[in-house]
């Protein structure tokens, strides 16, 4: 099944005391392009994010978003710098000697010097926190290939209606052809009777300039060359593997031929029908540029 580049995914796990949420959303890219954000305390799993982010996409710009919370505060406490406080203490009583103040120093404004109290983190296993985060990712990033697979089903269905048309715009084309060669051949028999009046109408000259004229405006090789694009366009998307580059790649070819089809029309109708094909395998490669 093709997936989209455009996905979004979501999980949140709680173990014990520690709730982590994991959300991440992405668009279309050449490249994987991963952003990851999340608390400092979890930046030395960065690495094992992105490699285990790769198991599940290929492609995109992706935005991974982590929060961590712990639900006890018991990773918290509070650290006393006695050598820090005793040595604030010792400029101030010299300041006291020095000025003749008054030291008026409790103990209530030493504590609120900088330094003297300071949070602290206590040290967690780093094995246990990674369990818990990675079940939280791939949580996430199940539902995230999943919102992947049923946008690409869409796009697959929408570029396979497209095909449609486009099979149906050379088919006109493929039809009308002929009828512009024996249109061209019955107005240039008549403009040379009109000039030539009774005398004798040479058919070699006419056959001649007809044959000229249908090998400017032959579209042959081109229509044989779309139909071929649109069948392999076609069992490309009933692949599994990465197929936007490959979709890509047969959609240019395929804008090629539009192109010599246009150039050589020499009859409205032809024209408004490869201007159409124009149309649509355009509208094709801007769904094509959010597959994978």
């Amino acid at each position: 099944m093709i997936k989209s580049m455009t996905g979004f995914g979501r999980c949140e796990i709680l173990k014990g005391s520690k709730k982590f949420t994991v959300e991440l959303k992405s668009v279309n890219h050449r490249y994987l392009d991963v952003n990851i954000r999340m608390p400092k305390k979890l930046n030395l799993f960065e690495t094992a994010i992105r490699t285990l982010l790769k198991s599940y996409a290929n492609r995109g710009k992706v935005d991974i978003f982590v929060t961590c919370e712990d639900l006890s505060q018991a990773q918290i406490s509070v650290k006393y710098n006695a050598a820090l406080a005793a040595e604030y203490l010792k400029y101030l009583k010299q300041m006291e000697e020095e000025f003749g103040l008054e030291n008026d120093v409790r103990v209530s404004v030493l504590s609120r010097y900088p330094e003297v109290f300071t949070m602290e983190e206590q040290s967690e296993d780093e094995e246990e926190l990674w369990n818990v985060l990675k079940e939280a990712l791939e949580g996430a990033f199940t539902q995230f290939v999943e919102t992947r697979k049923t946008e690409g089903e869409n796009l697959r269905k929408d570029i396979l209606s497209k095909l449609d048309l486009l099979s149906g715009q050379i088919g006109y084309i493929e039809e009308r052809s002929p009828q512009i060669v024996a249109e061209y051949r019955a107005k240039l028999e008549d403009k040379m009777k009109e000039l030539l009046a009774d005398t004798q109408i040479e058919e070699s000259r006419i056959a001649s300039e007809v044959i000229l004229f249908a090998d400017k405006i032959c579209t042959d090789e081109e229509v044989v060359r779309l139909k071929s694009h649109i069948s392999h366009m076609r069992s490309t998307l009933e692949e599994n593997d990465e197929i936007g580059r490959k979709l890509d790649f047969i959609a240019h070819e395929m804008n090629r031929a539009a192109n010599t089809i246009l150039s050589k029309a020499n009859d409205i109708e032809v024209s408004d029908h490869a201007i159409s094909l124009k149309t649509e395998i355009e509208k094709i490669r801007e769904q094509i540029q959010n597959i994978e």
